[in-house]
């Protein structure tokens, strides 16, 4: 690998290598000295290298053999770092557009097989029912295992109407499931929001892309104007609920104009610290942090009047990871919103995005993130300020999270593995299930905004609760 680096890299705090990636362009200091090379190490790299050559079965390119050593070293360091080929360097790029072909899953590895964290919204994975937690062990009629991450992440993908065959283990199920899935092209359409009720708006984030944050700011001036004519003080809206839940993550400069929001000007965002002088940040809502050059509008200035102040809940859940992470921890860090739902996944790491040629990359973890109090996120995520599961029965699907995944990061606030919190120690600030029944951790996904949606529901009555306390 070359001493020094391409002056600009890439920074995202996306979830997990996979089939959706995200990204940040950014410029990143060149590294200030070549460290010290261990040659003993490398003269039996070397050596490897030439026994592979000289008497492996089956002559071997030597740019193949380059490559899977630089794979090799990035993926055994922690699950989001990865070496990224033409194709894989060209997906990131276009991701962050907000389009892309494949399936839309959100994937990591575990045990040699493919796991699903999360389907992404109104894509073929979602409406054929895949969950989070599937075990994807064949993908037609090829195993999983032995592939990378990136391997299985191609095959997933292709051309749109073509179709892949997934065979899937799920907890709670006897035998293999068979899923056939149409690609197709995804088009995520990031902003989503309505009126609930007169009164009471509805906005939505399932991924930080590039527009998202100038997206939330035109939702907002919608939601304001649709119902100014109840002459509010907030121009409208008694209250606002920004759902999170789902969202993987995405671009930094996003979580950070979507804070900017709602959050005073110059108000801390997050902090960044890592070994290099660069990695070791304080991000705050100014422009200067949440928009990406010097040509660009800033859309804060069109923000209505009312959103810095209107009562807010924020809703979060297990998939809600890294950049939904930063902006849940900073609105709940500053007192702006009410954090409710259930843990977070725990997603407290950046990735910069190191060119090595103009096609090909490799995506390096180099910092941790914290909320502006200071919390460290990883293998912990945000913990609610009322915990509210999923369904009235008060059960909450199974998710992989951070810390369940190999050679995670651990906390370094807090040590090692962190479990999250047990329903009890949060007895004073936990919405009782409406009824006992079974347990619903295995239900089906609900559309969120619709008539099940059960933890928008008590958001909304908290809302008006509040209003009812102002009164």
């Amino acid at each position: 690998m070359r001493s020094k680096f391409q002056q600009i890299g890439l920074v995202f705090v996306g979830l997990i290598a996979g089939v959706v990636l995200s990204l940040n362009f950014s410029a990143i200091a060149q590294k200030s000295g070549a460290a010290a090379l261990p040659v003993e190490d490398l003269r039996n790299f070397a050596d490897v290298f030439n026994a592979i050559k000289q008497g492996y079965v089956e002559p071997v390119e030597d740019k193949l053999l380059i490559t899977h050593a630089i794979s090799g070293m990035l993926s055994n360091l922690d699950p989001h770092s990865a070496y990224l080929d033409a194709e894989a360097f060209k997906d990131l790029q276009v991701s962050t557009q907000g389009e892309f072909g494949g399936l839309g899953i959100e994937v990591g590895m575990e045990d040699g097989l493919v796991k699903v964290v999360s389907p992404i919204d109104d894509t073929p994975a979602f409406r054929a029912g895949i969950k989070a937690g599937d075990l994807i062990f064949k993908l037609d009629d090829t195993p999983v295992k032995g592939m990378t991450l990136n391997d299985a992440v191609k095959k997933m993908r292709g051309k749109p109407k073509t179709s892949i065959k997934l065979t899937i283990l799920r907890k709670g199920e006897t035998k293999p499931l068979e899923i056939t899935l149409m690609r197709d092209i995804i088009k995520v359409q990031s902003v989503k929001s309505k009126m609930i009720e007169p009164g009471y708006g509805y906005l939505r984030v399932t991924q930080f892309q590039e527009e998202s944050a100038a997206d939330v700011v035109k939702h907002l001036d919608k939601l304001f104007k649709a119902d100014a004519g109840t002459k509010e003080k907030n121009g409208g809206l008694k209250g606002l609920v920004l759902d999170l839940r789902n969202d993987p993550g995405g671009l930094l400069h996003g979580a950070i104009g979507v804070s900017a929001a709602f959050l005073p000007v110059n108000s801390v965002v997050v902090t960044t610290d890592g070994r290099v002088a660069d990695a070791k940040r304080k991000y705050l809502a100014v422009s200067e942090d949440y928009l990406r050059g010097d040509s660009r509008e800033d859309f804060i200035k069109k923000l209505p009047e009312g959103a810095r102040t209107v009562p807010l809940i924020v809703l979060v859940n297990g998939g809600s990871a890294s950049a939904s992470e930063i902006v849940a921890g900073a609105l709940q860090d500053h007192k702006r919103a009410v954090v409710m739902g259930t843990q977070t996944f725990g997603k407290g790491s950046v990735q910069t995005v190191l060119p090595l040629s103009a096609k090909t990359a490799i995506k390096l973890t180099t910092a941790r993130y914290y909320t502006p109090n200071g919390h460290a996120i990883q293998a912990k995520g945000i913990t609610p300020d009322i915990i509210v599961e999923e369904t009235a029965n008060g059960g909450s699907r199974e998710r992989v999270r951070e810390a369940d995944l190999e050679r995670h990061l651990i906390n370094d606030k807090e040590g090692e593995k962190i479990a999250p919190p047990k329903k009890s120690d949060k007895a004073d600030k936990t919405v009782k299930p409406q009824e006992k029944g079974k347990d619903d951790s295995h239900a089906a996904a609900f559309e969120p905004a619709s008539k099940d949606d059960f933890q928008l529901t008590q958001a909304v009555n908290l809302l008006k609760g509040l209003n009812a306390i102002k009164k």
